[in-house]
């Protein structure tokens, strides 16, 4: 017989916290695999002998003729004007979230995702929102630092897309207020 898990339990908000911490280690494993592997064509190439060495009058004699390797793409601040909007978003996108979610609480809905005890004490819940911000922000920062900039801005996107939608559906669900 399987015990069941209550909606809204502790063991069901640490699965849920387990299922997150996994997805963010296997993010930061694939960040780190994809940095180690820099296009080095120094390092494919075998070392030259005696043999397979160019005469020197061969040898390009100006540097302006040595092959280059391209530049790398400019990198941005990272607390510039694209991040400062997208945090913000992210800000008011979870400031919405709170007040969604005791919307929906004072027409008599429930919170299925949460437990009561955090949902309901303001401290704690504001307290989770803006952990939840500044965890997004910090996941930002890893990227930013490892160089995926792409992934940096699409964090932020996909947090603000994703919380937005959950506060239409929390303002869009209908009351369950006791007929009087």
């Amino acid at each position: 017989m399987r015990p069941e898990i209550a909606v809204g339990s502790p063991g069901k908000l640490f699965i849920v916290a387990f299922m997150v911490w996994g997805i963010f280690v296997s993010v930061a494993q694939t960040a780190a695999a994809q940095s180690l592997f820099i296009n080095d064509s120094s390092a494919a190439k075998p070392p030259l002998t005696d043999a397979s060495r160019p005469p020197l009058a061969t040898l390009p004699s100006t540097p302006a003729a040595l092959p280059t390797t391209p530049a790398p793409p400019p990198e941005h601040a990272f607390w510039d004007r694209t991040n400062l909007w997208l945090f913000s978003g992210i800000a008011v996108t979870r400031a919405m979230d709170y007040a969604s979610t005791r919307n929906f609480q004072a027409r008599g809905r429930q919170e299925i995702l949460l437990p009561d005890d955090v949902v309901n004490n303001s401290a704690g819940f504001a307290s989770l929102e803006a952990a939840a911000t500044m965890t997004s922000i910090g996941i930002s920062y890893i990227f930013h630092r490892t160089g995926h900039h792409k992934l940096e801005r699409w964090l932020s996107i996909g947090h603000i897309a994703v919380t937005g939608f959950g506060d239409v559906r929390n303002y869009a669900l209908e009351s369950r207020h006791p007929p009087q």
